[in-house]
């Protein structure tokens, strides 16, 4: 184990892709941009589309044959992004690299989310990777401070984003989630396990007296980093999708900690935001 690499930047980039918009993003990035990267999928979580670009499937348990299959590849950094479900560990395949590090694994698992994110990243690191956020590969998907529509929070919306801020920091701090809805004052879901679209459809499932309507919105969603997690690894993420379900709850925006969420496709986003009346937000991390 030779730990992280002291270097200030990054000769090929491994991107290791679970499930979502977000590797599709960024490998795309990669190659438009001529960069020199390979796509380490997670089978059963990556999306096909990456199928097309240079790398590997492999199973989430087959630890030892992704490393060994990024350092073939001549891999010096490495980013760990997408969507991957935690796993059933009884059942779980595994290659020996993963049976040696599944102790570690579980015990990190035991104590949330986050100590599961740095366990990962401490292996990596420890193999020789530097690991770095898909901010790094992608500076321009960072979330800007203010409206970034046609639209705009007034008073009572921005009273609802900060108290919707507020408790999705308290949450973080407990490890269960990112994201939060509030609705002139009133908290209607906290975002857990389930993800942020399967709470904007029990958002949707409310009563019109409790939340916002087509014709007259109403509401937040906010999502923001819980404060203590590994943000290499974990930013929250927004997309055209996240428009949608917000739109169809009701909801009269969607606001992000500025600097500290990623914003996938962000023209498609803003256009759709646009036209269905909806206001996208970066509000300040200080509150």
């Amino acid at each position: 184990m030779t730990g992280p690499p002291d270097v200030t930047g990054w000769r090929k980039l491994g991107v290791i892709a679970g499930g979502g918009a977000l590797p599709v993003a960024v490998a795309a990035h990669c190659a438009e941009q001529g960069l020199d990267y390979f796509v380490a999928r997670i089978e059963g979580f990556a999306d096909p589309v990456l199928d097309a670009h240079p790398g590997v499937t492999l199973g989430v348990g087959e630890v030892g044959a992704r490393i060994e299959a990024l350092k073939a590849a001549g891999c010096d950094a490495v980013t760990l992004i997408g969507v991957v479900k935690r796993p059933d560990f009884t059942n779980l395949k595994i290659d020996a690299r993963g049976g040696e590090l599944l102790p570690k694994i579980l015990s990190a698992a035991r104590d949330g989310d986050d100590a599961l994110l740095r366990a990962l990243v401490e292996t990596f690191e420890g193999e020789g990777f530097c690991v770095i956020g898909a901010e790094e590969a992608l500076a321009d998907m960072l979330a800007p401070a203010g409206a970034m529509g046609a639209h705009t929070p007034d008073a009572s919306m921005l009273a609802d984003i900060a108290k919707a801020a507020h408790v999705a920091a308290v949450i973080g701090a407990l490890d269960i989630g990112q994201g939060a809805v509030v609705c002139d004052g009133l908290v209607l879901a906290v975002e857990a396990q389930e993800g942020t679209d399967a709470m904007l459809e029990r958002v949707a499932s409310l009563p019109e007296t409790l939340r916002g309507t087509q014709t007259h919105r109403r509401g937040v969603l906010v999502k923001r980093p819980k404060p203590q997690q590994e943000r290499r690894v974990d930013l929250p993420v927004i997309g055209v999708e996240s428009i949608v379900r917000a739109a169809a709850a009701g909801l009269a925006g969607v606001a992000v900690e500025a600097g500290a969420a990623l914003i996938v496709e962000r023209a498609r986003m803003i256009e759709r935001a646009d036209a269905l009346g909806l206001f996208v937000f970066g509000f300040a991390g200080d509150g």
